[in-house]
């Protein structure tokens, strides 16, 4: 089931998740948690499995133009390669119905949106030093209406 988890992003297994998607930087995670608790424009949701909890987490925001940006993005790794971050990312879209998606990540990252339908723009991040990908995903007004 897809659910807002935004209020209950200080228990353990949620920060867990949120641990994935900041590659273990404590200071990330915890920014990410005031990010949650703090700011209204920003949502966190999760999938759960009634026997296995909270399987995976997506954090977005819809910014003024319409677009959704994913923040965050992780499943947990016994619950990989079984479909649940391609769902999360779609009931994203279903929950906030945007005019397009989009992520920046690395490598990795991208690999996972390209298989899902996104285009893969890489550019050099001067701030991280780093090659990072623009993943984008266009939504076809048809698609709205599924």
């Amino acid at each position: 089931m897809f659910k807002s988890i935004k209020a209950r992003v200080d228990e353990p297994a949620i920060r867990e998740l949120l641990e994935y998607a900041v590659m273990f930087d404590p200071d990330a995670l915890e920014d990410a948690a005031r990010l949650y608790r703090e700011e209204d424009t920003y949502q966190l949701f999760g999938y759960e499995e009634e026997e296995a909890g909270i399987t995976g987490i997506i954090g977005y925001r819809v910014n003024a133009s319409q677009t959704l940006e994913i923040i965050h993005l992780a499943v947990h790794p016994e619950q990989r390669m079984k479909g649940y971050g391609r769902a999360l990312v779609l009931l994203a879209l279903t929950e906030a119905s945007p005019e397009r998606m989009e992520a920046i990540t690395d490598e990795a990252g991208a690999d996972f949106f390209r298989n899902i339908g996104f285009q893969i723009t890489g550019f050099w991040d001067e701030a991280i030093g780093e090659e990072r990908f623009r993943c984008i995903y266009e939504v076809e007004e048809n698609e709205e209406d599924e």
